[in-house]
């Protein structure tokens, strides 16, 4: 679920104004949060154009109406008209609308292209596996090899910590700065989503099944995001909260997350057979 300035979003994005780690959301905001990779960059992009496009048709549509009220009211046209079609007319209602959709479609498979495929030997390798109701994110190799729990924090912890009520965690997740950072989702449980707004990710996590998306954050800072799928009683109580880095701090994290937290089990290689 992304935060917006809309509804109950507003009334919760204005309680949390005041807080330093939500200052990507803005009072009176009306479209998406600041972007933060180039994926939202392309997003953010297309969703204006669609506005504009949208703006038009409407507009289009207004003006139509308000000509056949006036042209062809009854005070205008005592004698109705016995038309029953008109073949230009009818041509045109059905390529105009024709030509919008491939407008439109073409820069959105380009958008779902850039999303869906992974530049080759990403940076950076994380599997998020969504629980009833937290995360727990695996990072393999070498350098890492290393699993935690990411759980929400009580009201009062994230005061205490001066994160934003419902979206700081005790855990949070480290990635460096303009490194691409693959993201493995997959469920324990139920489908849960991993959502990261001012990254452009959206991914399901589903039980049995691996999926696979990415992103390259263009600024250091704090994120935030959510789980974006109905998954149960306490579906809005496992937030995500994503720390950007330099190289060398990240370094110094992994350092210190591989004495902190549980070592990854990796599977044994097979003997070859004789």
């Amino acid at each position: 679920m992304f935060l917006r300035k809309s509804g109950i979003g507003a009334v919760v994005a204005a309680l949390l104004a005041s807080t330093p780690a939500f200052a990507q959301i803005k009072d009176y905001q009306l479209g998406f949060q600041a972007p933060a990779s180039e994926i939202m960059d392309r997003i953010e992009s297309f969703h204006t154009e669609l506005v504009w496009i949208i703006v038009a048709v409407c507009l289009f549509v207004l003006a139509l109406l308000v000509w056949i009220v006036v042209r062809y009211r009854a005070g205008a046209n005592p004698v109705p008209s016995k038309v029953h079609h008109n073949t230009l007319l009818e041509v045109a209602w059905t390529l105009i609308p024709v030509i919008i959709l491939v407008i439109i479609a073409i820069p959105s498979f380009k958008l779902l292209y850039f999303e869906a495929v992974i530049p080759p030997n990403p940076d950076v390798h994380i599997k998020t596996i969504g629980k009833q109701w937290f995360w727990t994110y695996e990072y393999p190799g070498a350098n890492a090899g290393f699993t935690y729990d990411s759980l929400g924090l009580s009201d009062a912890d994230a005061a205490k910590a001066g994160k934003p009520r419902l979206l700081g965690v005790d855990n949070p997740l480290y990635v460096p700065v303009n490194k691409v950072i693959e993201i493995e989702t997959a469920g324990a449980d139920v489908i849960h989503s991993f959502a990261l707004p001012q990254m452009g990710v959206k991914m399901d996590a589903v039980p049995g099944r691996l999926n696979h998306t990415w992103f390259k954050a263009d600024k250091t800072g704090v994120f935030y995001g959510q789980c974006s799928e109905l998954c149960g009683a306490r579906h809005a109580y496992m937030p995500i909260e994503l720390h950007v880095v330099s190289d060398a701090e990240y370094a110094a994290w992994l350092a210190d997350s591989k004495k902190k937290f549980a070592a990854l089990d990796v599977p044994a290689p097979r003997l070859a057979a004789k």
